[in-house]
C-alpha cells in the first residue's frame, strides 16, 4: 500500500521545501493542492478519508502549509471538521515549518540548560515562529514569557491568541529599535529571536556584558543576524558566558523533526500533529 500525503496549502503554489522533506520523511507520493481554504478543503478531505478501507487509511495522511499561520490554524481546523468515527486521516499543520523550527530551538535549549522558573523573551515574537516557541516555553514551565512586537496592538493580539488556543499565560512588550529590546532583556535568562531574515534585534552590546542571560538562540540564519555577535552556525557554543544556538546549529534537529512526524503520520489514521505534539517529538530526538 502506498504512503500518500496530500499537502494542503494557503499559499498558490505549495511549498518545495516541505515537499521535498515529504518524500525524505517517507511519503512515497506527495500530491499538492495551492490555495486551499476552509471554503473549498471538503472535497479533498473528503478524497481522503471514503477512499481506502478502515485498517488502510493509515496510509493517507494530509499536511498543512503554507506561510500564514493563521490560515493555517484554520485550515487545520476546517480538516477536522469533516471527520467523523473512523473516517479520518492523521493530519499535520507546519505553517512556514513554525512548529518544527520553534520545536527544535527550545528542544535545543532545555538540552543546554534548565528553563523552568526562568524568564524568557522572544523577539521579534508575534511571527509563527516566535509565537509557537513562547507557548512551548510557557509549557516547560518558564516564569514569564514576553513576546515582544513593533506595535503593543500586535503583541497583545498574539498573547490573547496563543492563550485562547494553548491556555498559557504570555506578556506582551513593544520595542521599536535595538535599543528598546535590549532594555527588555536585561533582566531575562532566556533570549529568543525569531523576527524577518536580515533584521538585526539586538547588538553585540545589548547581550555580552549582561550576567543575568543564560541561553540565546536565534532563528534567523540571513545576515545581519537576529542578534549581534552570535553565528548561525552556533550550536551550544558558549560565547560570553551564555549557550547560544544559531538557526544552522539547530536547523538539524528541525529537518530531523520533520521527517519524522510525516513518518508519525503513517503509524496510524488518527495522528494529529500541532505544536505540543510535535514539540513532544523534538523534546524526544533533542
Amino acid at each position: 500500500m502506498k504512503k500518500l500525503l496530500f499537502q494542503l496549502d494557503t499559499d498558490i503554489h505549495p511549498a518545495v521545501f516541505d515537499t521535498v522533506v515529504a518524500y525524505d520523511g517517507g511519503a512515497d507520493h506527495v500530491i499538492g493542492h495551492g490555495s486551499v481554504t476552509p471554503e473549498n478543503v471538503t472535497p479533498l478531505v473528503e478524497g481522503t478519508i471514503f477512499t481506502r478501507a478502515p485498517k488502510e487509511k493509515q496510509f493517507t495522511a494530509i499536511f498543512v502549509g503554507g506561510s500564514n499561520m493563521v490560515a493555517g490554524q484554520e485550515l487545520f481546523k476546517a480538516v477536522q471538521k469533516n471527520f467523523f468515527a473512523d473516517f479520518r486521516v492523521s493530519i499535520m499543520l507546519d505553517s512556514n515549518g513554525s512548529n518544527t523550527t520553534a520545536a527544535a530551538g527550545v528542544a535545543k535549549l532545555i538540552t543546554s540548560s534548565a528553563i523552568k522558573g526562568k524568564k524568557a523573551v522572544i523577539l521579534a515574537g508575534t511571527g509563527p515562529v516566535g509565537q509557537r516557541a513562547a507557548v512551548m516555553m510557557a509549557k516547560e514551565g518558564v516564569s514569564e514569557v514576553v513576546v515582544v512586537s513593533r506595535k503593543m496592538s500586535r503583541a497583545k493580539a498574539a498573547c490573547e491568541d496563543m492563550k485562547n488556543s494553548f491556555n498559557v499565560e504570555l506578556v506582551p512588550a513593544e520595542a521599536t529599535n535595538c535599543d528598546d529590546n535590549g532594555k527588555l532583556i536585561e533582566d531575562a535568562q532566556i533570549v529568543f529571536a525569531s523576527g524577518a531574515a536580515g533584521i538585526e534585534l539586538i547588538k553585540p552590546e545589548h547581550w555580552e556584558d549582561n550576567s543575568n542571560i543564560e541561553l540565546i538562540a536565534d532563528a534567523n540564519a540571513t545576515p545581519p543576524l537576529g542578534i549581534g555577535g552570535t553565528d548561525m552556525m552556533d550550536k551550544g557554543n558558549e560565547r560570553h558566558g551564555k549557550i547560544v544556538w544559531g538557526a544552522i546549529g539547530f536547523g538539524t534537529l528541525k529537518l530531523a523533526v520533520h521527517k519524522a512526524c510525516i513518518q508519525k503520520l503513517f503509524e496510524s489514521n488518527n495522528q494529529l500533529l500541532d505544536a505540543e505534539e510535535i514539540f513532544d517529538i523534538a523534546k524526544s530526538m533533542a
